[in-house]
């Protein structure tokens, strides 16, 4: 009985995870993102070169931008029209910006993203799961039938089939869930460890690590009564994400358009546009940098401002 109660358990989970994973939606950029019309027609009209990259800085002086291209430009899509979000790219086979963007599953047809990524990992989970336990349940039978202990009918082939497949499905899974819950660790997704983030003074492949404890939160949440139920509960919008680096972009502002700020002065550690209330407790226990700090680190790298030049990427 107690084997059966748990089969059925696995088994709901499974196809709960699989049917979410599936059929949300990978989230967007926000309207916010998307060039004007007038940007958009300034951009077709100027040549490319400097007047462009004019236009770029201007439409994102005022967002949470902190990536760069490899050459420095700022990160824009010229097919959605709209200035890449950090950690957001382009999906060739959606024809669509994805945010958080970690990889295009052909198995679930669909992107996983910042929407779905935490439904993608407890499906691996449930699966892999799952496939263990046919396996050990079907042990016993598939010893029997090596040693010809059962009866010769057809049904001993179904068994031999059963055990074969879960069994190797149990590999492949169990590799495949062990690197993502390695990518969740470092907070990285499948796209940052082949091409690490760029900022705008360097490159960081761990830029968006903030620790084991913050980085697994900031994809299951809060509430670890949620973390093993397929219901969205990821911290954060998907458009910023607090970062781990000292240097602020100075071509930013320190807040987003229309927001006062009162401490315009103050160099965090982390992006300064105001998070959701679930996520910006990961910044706290956080110091701050002086402002001596930060004319230091100003003096190092030099208020020059390199030239940038549009950059199309995935």
């Amino acid at each position: 009985v107690v084997c059966l109660v748990a089969y059925h358990i696995f088994f709901m989970l499974f196809v709960w995870s699989y049917w979410k994973t599936i059929f949300t939606l990978p989230m967007n950029p926000s309207k916010e993102f998307h060039l004007s019309y007038s940007d958009k027609e300034s951009l077709e009209r100027e040549p490319r070169g400097e007047s462009q990259q004019e236009v770029l800085r201007r439409a994102a002086k005022d967002l949470p931008i902190y990536t760069r291209t490899m050459s420095g430009a700022i990160r824009y899509c010229d097919r959605c029209h709209l200035v890449k979000p950090d950690r957001c790219h382009h999906c060739s086979v959606c024809d669509k910006c994805i945010l958080k963007m970690d990889h295009h599953c052909p198995w679930v047809n669909n992107c996983v993203g910042f929407s779905n990524y935490k439904f993608f990992l407890l499906f691996l989970a449930y699966s892999l799961l799952y496939c263990l336990f046919i396996a050990a349940t079907d042990l016993q039978y598939f010893i029997k039938f090596w040693t010809n202990g059962l009866p010769d009918t057809q049904a001993k082939f179904h068994i031999m089939f059963l055990f074969f497949a879960a069994a190797m499905f149990s590999v492949s899974l169990s590799s495949l869930f062990g690197y993502h819950c390695w990518l969740v660790s470092k907070n990285k997704s499948t796209l940052e460890v082949f091409r690490a983030p760029i900022f705008r003074h360097r490159t960081d492949k761990n830029g968006f690590s903030l620790g084991f404890s913050k980085n697994l939160r900031q994809v299951f949440g809060d509430e670890k009564k949620y973390w093993l139920l397929p219901v969205f509960s990821s911290l954060g919008d998907g458009c910023s994400f607090p970062t781990c680096l000292v240097n602020q972009d100075p071509e930013q502002a320190a807040t987003p358009g229309g927001l006062n700020s009162t401490s315009k002065n103050e160099n965090h550690l982390f992006p300064a546009k105001p998070l959701r209330d679930s996520q910006s407790h990961l910044l706290t226990d956080t110091p701050s940098w002086s402002e001596s700090t930060a004319k230091a680190e100003k003096g190092k790298v030099g208020m020059s401002n390199p030239a940038l030049t549009m950059e199309n990427e995935t």
